[in-house]
């Protein structure tokens, strides 16, 4: 019988409380109703997320495949819409969903994913190709990024006068000036919402694809700067920190075909965002103290940066 496993169901209680308790009983059910609807063995090791968990199936008589169950949550809602667009373009396949459950009959594929890969090049390379195949027509009645714009203008004027941090005023009216500049001039196209090398796995119909997606439409380009974002630890022992974002922004644009600036620009933008995240909410490798003021100074120093275009000869 499937167990939830211990991580997740601490976690979900921590943050959901009472709720998440409710779900933890019942998600044992969930899961055995659906493997019989859906026809499917269980077939390998119980994974999970932060707010979901992964069993790998095998349907009688086809190609294996992958039940994931998410906690209810309005970032989870479109994860299935998203699939339902690209049709297995750059993306695992979609194979049954249940919206009332938050489940999803997936393609399977490998555990492995782009963080684990070295070689930050070639992350840039593949992120940025992935980008690329994903930014298909979108249908409509998914959520817009341009519908956000002013929420994220409160948020950042409100986080900049509130909270303590070392940011210019002019490294936040460049976030802000990103938002109302580039916000209501998006495409109708479909983007991944939360990009990084994390939710980027190694498969076997193609050699990557991408899964967890938050089916948002709008600017490729504002997938750039989650992945940048992702990035950022990578680059704190960079000897140049300067030429190093903006060779992080130059690859990734190049291999997404988009324009550079409207990367760097979305990139400063998730830069002074988490900057004031992190002071409000910590972060999960960090949540208080020495460890935790050098990530946010670490995170300045890259909103400064990218608040200004490359220099000649970088």
């Amino acid at each position: 019988m499937f167990e939830v496993p211990e991580a997740l169901a601490r976690e979900t209680v921590e943050r959901e409380g009472a709720p998440g308790a409710a779900w933890n009983a019942e998600l044992p059910g969930i899961v055995a109703e659906l493997l019989e609807r859906w026809d499917c063995l269980p077939d390998g090791e119980v994974m999970h997320g932060g707010v979901g968990v992964i069993v790998p199936v095998r349907r009688r008589a086809a190609s294996p495949a992958v039940l994931k169950v998410s906690f209810p949550h309005p970032g989870n809602v479109h994860e299935p819409d998203a699939f339902m667009a690209w049709r297995g373009r750059g993306a695992v396949l979609l194979y049954e969903r249940d919206d009332a459950r938050f489940a999803m009959l997936l393609e399977r594929a490998h555990a492995s994913s782009l963080a684990e890969v070295e070689d930050g090049d070639e992350v840039l390379t593949v992120a940025g190709r992935i980008s690329r195949r994903l930014a298909v027509p979108a249908p409509p009645g998914l959520p817009r990024l341009r519908e956000r714009v002013e929420e994220w203008v409160h948020q950042l004027r409100a986080d900049g006068a509130e909270l303590p941090h070392g940011l210019a005023p002019g490294t936040v009216a460049a976030a802000v000036a990103t938002a109302t500049e580039l916000g209501y001039d998006q495409p109708e196209v479909m983007v991944h919402g939360d990009l990084h090398g994390g939710n980027i796995l190694r498969a076997e119909r193609e050699p990557w694809l991408a899964v967890d997606p938050k089916g948002l439409v709008g600017d490729p380009a504002y997938d750039g700067g989650t992945l940048l974002k992702s990035r950022a630890l990578a680059l704190l022992g960079a000897n140049d920190l300067g030429r190093a974002v903006h060779r992080v922004v130059d690859a990734f644009a190049e291999a997404a075909e988009l324009e550079r600036e409207r990367v760097r620009r979305w990139a400063q933008f998730h830069a002074v965002q988490g900057v004031f995240w992190a002071r409000r909410h910590g972060v999960r490798i960090a949540r208080g103290g020495e460890e935790l003021e050098r990530l946010v100074g670490f995170g300045e120093a890259l909103a400064e940066l990218l608040s200004r275009p490359a220099r000649a000869g970088r």
